[in-house]
């Protein structure tokens, strides 16, 4: 009897090898992911989904389970970050606290913001309130994640407290720490939004799609995460079968330039050029890319004097540093071509800085600037004037 009790301490009711536990974890850990990704995130604090009572309640029931968050809470501080995002009241920006205290603290940062009661006021609507929050979820936070650990240890005994205590770190530090840490820190960006935000990878499965961060934050509302073909976002393929299963409806995802035939500038292509504005300007850095390696070739100082260029040369001039500026102003003033694409750019997000003027004055504006690069000696900016005419 005494030898039965000691196995199980030791290696608890299911008496699994050490590759079988690593698997259980691996699997337990990604549904909490999952469930963060789709419900807490894209469902709640975004309403790009809808889903089904019965993936509904379990992400809830799950979430109670492994990570204790309340869903008003999590959905609150997550708007907040969008709406103040890289300033003081941002609740979780590495580039206001630093990267080191929001990696390493981003679990406490959200634990005081859910103390803010203007927060939770503010940005909390439209959160489940029913018995189940009220009585239950809300009521016992750390009961919830309690009964994960003694499940943990009744299966696999003492292994089932390490296993347990891997559960409660995996959201503050995947969730926490990278994605709104490095997420704001490192990576590369498809979009040059208004934020800091950057694609960690572009593969997003170890942290549920997540990893597109640039992407996210330029088309918040998007329940699909990846943009490049190169991209993969396993909280969509998730979606999808929820969806194909009559369990979730996408209701926004990220819009798709749709062409027709070349037009002249009118209202309805202004409405467009708006409309897709990130896409727009990031094929125009492309154009801007093939054309500063074709003047490499014609000029080879442009090589060595230059080669820094990714680092200034593609961003919005208004995230520029002095020193970046400077590089950007020596450029154009040794490279005309060069200028003159950089200039167009300068005209071309105009369109839509200028709130302040009519939709007359815009389209007349947008006129202008085809006819400014379809009359211009780049091939590129030509070429550029006439697929953003076919822009439906």
């Amino acid at each position: 009897m005494t030898q039965v009790v000691t196995d199980w301490l030791a290696n608890g009711l299911l008496n699994w090898s050490g590759w079988a536990m690593f698997a259980y974890l691996m699997i337990v850990t990604h549904i909490t992911i999952a469930s963060v990704t789709i419900f807490l995130h894209r469902c709640q604090a975004h309403r790009s989904l809808e889903l089904h009572a019965i993936p509904a309640h379990f992400f809830r029931f799950w979430l109670w389970l492994t990570t204790g968050m309340v869903t008003k809470e999590w959905a609150a501080i997550h708007r907040k970050h969008h709406a103040k995002c890289e300033t003081p009241e941002d609740p979780h920006s590495p580039q206001v606290l630093g990267l080191h205290c929001v990696f390493w603290r981003g679990a406490d940062l959200y634990k005081m913001e859910s103390k803010n009661q203007e927060t939770m006021t503010k940005y909390g609507h439209g959160t489940p309130d029913d018995w189940v929050e009220r009585n239950v979820y809300s009521k016992f936070q750390w009961q919830g994640v309690a009964l994960m650990m003694i499940i943990n240890l009744i299966l696999f005994g003492a292994y089932g407290g390490l296993i347990w205590a891997i559960q409660m770190m995996w959201i503050p530090i995947t969730a926490a720490g990278v994605i709104n840490g490095i997420g704001h820190y490192f990576g590369y960006r498809n979009y040059d939004c208004e934020d800091a935000s950057r694609n960690i990878i572009p593969f997003g499965i170890i942290i549920g799609g997540e990893e597109l961060h640039n992407n996210h934050h330029t088309f918040a509302t998007s329940a699909k995460l990846s943009s490049k073909w190169y991209e993969f976002d396993i909280g969509w393929f998730y979606i999808r079968v929820l969806e194909e299963c009559k369990l979730a409806k996408v209701k926004k995802s990220i819009p798709k330039i749709k062409t027709q035939d070349v037009q002249i500038p009118n209202a309805e292509l202004l409405a467009s050029v708006i409309h897709h504005r990130y896409e727009v300007m990031a094929r125009y850095t492309s154009t801007l890319r093939k054309a500063f390696a074709q003047e490499v070739d014609v000029m080879k100082g442009l090589a060595k004097d230059f080669s820094d260029n990714h680092l200034w040369l593609y961003k919005d001039e208004e995230k520029l540093s002095p020193a970046e500026k400077e590089r950007l102003e020596s450029l154009m003033a040794t490279n005309e071509h060069i200028a003159t694409l950089v200039q167009m750019r300068r005209e071309l997000s105009q369109l839509w800085a200028r709130t302040n003027h009519s939709k007359e004055h815009l389209v007349e504006q947008l006129q202008v600037w085809c006819k400014k690069a379809e009359h211009s000696k780049s091939t590129y900016l030509r070429n550029f004037s006439m697929s953003l005419r076919s822009i439906a």
